[in-house]
């Protein structure tokens, strides 16, 4: 039996709505021996630029649909080395020894002082395996909503959403700052130019078109919150694009992911604070969005320079 004391505190999450992933994953980089990382990881693992819209209904399921199974790969990109277990659709035959195997790798984590990065916790969303305890078989968890919760080792991976997810930090690799930095470019241009599975959603450079049209032709009252989670979620990231390459150097693209979150950030606080039955008001957040995607472009133009 064995439990951390974590929380969520030391992690930026400007408007509410950080990426559950990428919330969990610095979460879990704060609170290992390689803490100073916590911040560059969002950027460096690639989440710092991903974007995914449903272009028919805004669901924010979205943000749920992308390749779980390169998460080690994309972790490891930015120099943290990880463990990394699944099981997805249609894989009920190795459903137990999969479980067993995200149980064992939870159990190092934990007895290593590092808390575990794992899907559906409390809620169809990324959240932390803080504790576990043989005896009477459970997991302590602390959701995305800050929630502390119980969970019985034969649910993990078969909760609201059925698919199993856990990836654990175990170390630190050799990777000098300037092959991360590379490496980071060369996600960042991947996804924004649309070349990483996301199922029917829209990708990379393609939301902007996408989420603007909710604003604009395909408005609705009912679709509110939707926009906002949108917004959130994407603005809360652009904030760690900013600072990785402020802290690198890399002047020209931190100037422009300013902007990018700078407009992201103004575009929340209206939706938020703001009636966006207005057409005036939408009108605000279309400029704005529209202006950070000319800044994007720019952005993966530069990074496609740099390393092709």
């Amino acid at each position: 039996m064995k439990k951390l004391n974590i929380d969520w505190s030391g992690i930026e999450d400007r408007t509410g709505f950080l990426f559950s992933f990428a919330k969990s994953l610095s979460a879990v980089v704060k609170n290992s021996p390689y803490s100073d990382l916590h911040e560059d990881i969002v950027a460096t693992s690639g989440f710092a630029f991903r974007m995914w819209v449903d272009p028919e209904t805004l669901c924010p399921s979205a943000t749920s649909i992308w390749d779980f199974e390169s998460q080690k790969e994309w972790v490891e990109s930015g120099g943290i080395k990880c463990d990394y277990v699944g099981r997805y659709w249609e894989q009920d035959d190795i459903e137990e020894e999969r479980r067993q195997k995200a149980i064992e790798v939870i159990r190092a984590s934990i007895d290593r002082g590092i808390p575990a990065v794992s899907w559906d916790i409390g809620v169809p969303e990324w959240g932390l395996i803080t504790g576990y305890n043989d005896e009477d078989g459970s997991l302590d968890a602390l959701s995305i909503q800050g929630e502390y919760l119980k969970m019985p080792y034969d649910v993990l991976g078969k909760r609201e959403i059925p698919i199993l997810s856990v990836l654990t930090v175990t170390g630190k690799s050799d990777k000098s700052r300037e092959e991360i930095y590379h490496d980071t470019l060369r996600l960042a241009v991947s996804h924004l130019r649309g070349r990483e599975w996301c199922d029917r959603n829209m990708s990379g450079l393609e939301v902007y078109p996408a989420l603007i049209s909710f604003f604009d032709e395909k408005f609705s009252q009912d679709l509110s919150w939707n926009m906002e989670y949108s917004l959130g979620t994407y603005g809360a990231l652009k904030l760690y694009a900013y600072r990785y390459f402020e802290k690198v150097g890399s002047q020209e693209l931190a100037g422009l992911y300013r902007k990018v979150y700078e407009n992201w950030i103004t575009a929340f606080n209206i939706k938020r604070n703001e009636d966006v039955n207005d057409r005036n008001v939408r009108e605000r957040i279309i400029g704005l969005l529209k202006d950070s995607r000319e800044c994007e472009i720019r952005a993966v133009e530069k990074m496609e320079s740099i390393v092709s």
